[in-house]
């Protein structure tokens, strides 16, 4: 995994932005009408009896839409916030080429997904009992829910010092995030050098 960010302090920064999840509202005269979007466009994916809104993909960003009579669309699969807009313009630009009028788009972020690395293994056992705000319970799912408040944020932790970031606002969230938790694990005493001193947990999934 590269490092796509280090700060000033002595801990490493190890983790990358997965998913960037943006909420859209545009302003309509009237419903949109999905049919006649669908059938101008071959990619794009339309069937009410199974789901509401109608899906199309962009390539350039790569992001997928999820589009709403009501003018609301949902993105996701974006890697940077700042994405959104241009892949906005583009969808917007589709719809109108379907002779829909729509406008005004409003954009907002609603949640940043980030990998990371804490390059050192934790032991969750200890750190579910010396943590605030988490939840161990290795039966039904091999990491440790950790909530923190400060940035506020949704951290799962392994045992082998993988994790992963959910609902940051924006990307400063998340560096601040990462930068709390390093501290946090390490002041706690839960940071192990040695692989053999804590339960090894399979997280290939990730």
């Amino acid at each position: 995994m590269s490092v796509e960010k280090r700060d000033e302090s002595n801990f490493k920064l190890d983790y990358k932005i997965e998913n960037v999840v943006a909420t859209v509202v545009l302003e309509i005269t009237e419903k949109i009408d999905l049919t006649k979007i669908a059938r101008k466009f071959e990619d794009a994916e339309y069937n009410p009896e199974r789901f509401p809104g109608l899906v199309m993909r962009i390539k350039d960003p790569k992001a997928t839409f999820l589009i709403f009579s009501t003018g609301k669309m949902v993105i996701t699969g974006l890697r940077r916030a700042e994405e959104a807009s241009p892949g906005v313009t583009k969808i917007i630009k589709s719809i109108k080429n379907a002779g829909i009028k729509v406008s005004n788009p409003e954009i907002t972020v609603q949640n940043i997904v980030a990998s990371g690395d804490l390059h050192t293994f934790i032991d969750l056992n200890m750190a579910a009992i010396i943590m605030e705000n988490a939840m161990y319970e290795p039966e039904v799912f091999p990491g440790l829910i950790y909530r923190m408040k400060d940035p506020k944020t949704v951290f799962l932790i392994f045992s082998t010092g993988k994790v992963v970031c959910t609902g940051a606002k924006n990307k400063k969230f998340v560096k601040e995030a990462f930068i709390n938790l390093n501290r946090k694990v390490r002041e706690l005493g839960i940071a192990k050098k040695n692989e053999e001193t804590i339960e090894y947990q399979d997280i290939s999934f990730i």
